[in-house]
């Protein structure tokens, strides 16, 4: 046999070890410096990205069921903004179609499955206590932290968070129907696009209102910090933020718009900074 091809083949039969043993966290280096390893909990695989010190913050980046790490760019480097001062933590959305995070679609409870991939993350790594900053879909997924996990998230920001439209009920289902349940199909031959309709008419078709994963009354109980930063376009109404900053009890809420012109961008993170300063634990 061939040197070459010896050399090719040993490497395969190594790589597919390693595949094969459970538990195993491939570690790499991303462009800022930062470890990227995977977190692994059954057939689920979580790709996550951890980069500075300080007090823990989890990042959750927009773009739907598309989120990744690479969203957190926009509307400004939320990485870099942060990284200075705390320890930021981001993920991959499980089974987002740009990044490298899989798992089976949980049919049954879509919502608890992807927190469930935030709380495992945060558990591997070692984090009990933590703050969370989430866009887009990150509200949705925010307040499902704080029902699921009250006393571990210290504050939230929730930045354009994602919300039901009365007058466009099945907007979320049908951006996603057509945006990422085709692409998800044609790269996992295990999940036909009946399984994807099971599962987006689960997540937002079947008791759809509000903020989609909690009710009003959990808000208007909530007794965590939150600052919000209302957008409005048709999948982050305005008048969803603004009645869940009107509920919350500890809610703040930045300027509108805060996006445009672009010279207001600063002005909200430096609202964000002072928000999370102010609520992060003095031990930290």
């Amino acid at each position: 046999m061939a040197p070459t091809r010896r050399n090719v083949l040993a490497t395969g039969a190594a790589a597919a070890a390693i595949s094969a043993v459970p538990g195993v966290f491939a570690q790499q280096t991303g462009q800022r410096g930062a470890t990227m390893p995977f977190y692994e909990k059954g057939p689920v695989r979580i790709h996550y990205e951890v980069t500075g010190s300080g007090f823990p913050l989890m990042l959750i980046a927009g773009g739907g069921l598309n989120s990744t790490i690479a969203g957190l760019t926009n509307p400004f480097n939320a990485i870099e903004e942060f990284k200075g001062e705390y320890r930021c933590i981001a993920a991959d959305l499980r089974n987002a179609n740009p990044g490298q995070s899989s798992g089976p679609l949980e049919i049954d409870r879509p919502w608890d499955s992807y927190t469930d991939d935030h709380l495992g993350v945060m558990d591997h790594l070692g984090i009990n206590k933590f703050m969370v900053m989430g866009f887009c879909i990150g509200g949705p997924f925010i307040w499902n932290l704080l029902k699921r996990a009250p006393d571990r998230v210290v504050a939230a920001v929730l930045a354009q968070p994602s919300g039901w439209r009365p007058e466009m009920p099945t907007l979320n289902y049908d951006t996603n129907m057509s945006g990422w349940g085709p692409d998800l199909v044609k790269r996992r031959p295990d999940v036909t696009m009946e399984v994807v309709q099971k599962f987006l008419t689960k997540m937002y078709r079947t008791n759809a209102d509000f903020v989609f994963t909690v009710t009003r009354d959990f808000v208007r109980n909530c007794q965590a910090p939150v600052l919000i930063l209302p957008d409005d376009i048709p999948p982050h109404p305005y008048a969803v933020a603004m009645e869940a900053a009107m509920l919350a009890p500890k809610a703040e809420v930045s300027m509108f718009p805060w996006k445009e012109p672009v010279e207001r961008i600063p002005l909200a993170v430096r609202q964000i900074h002072s928000f999370l300063r102010a609520h992060r634990p003095a031990s930290a």
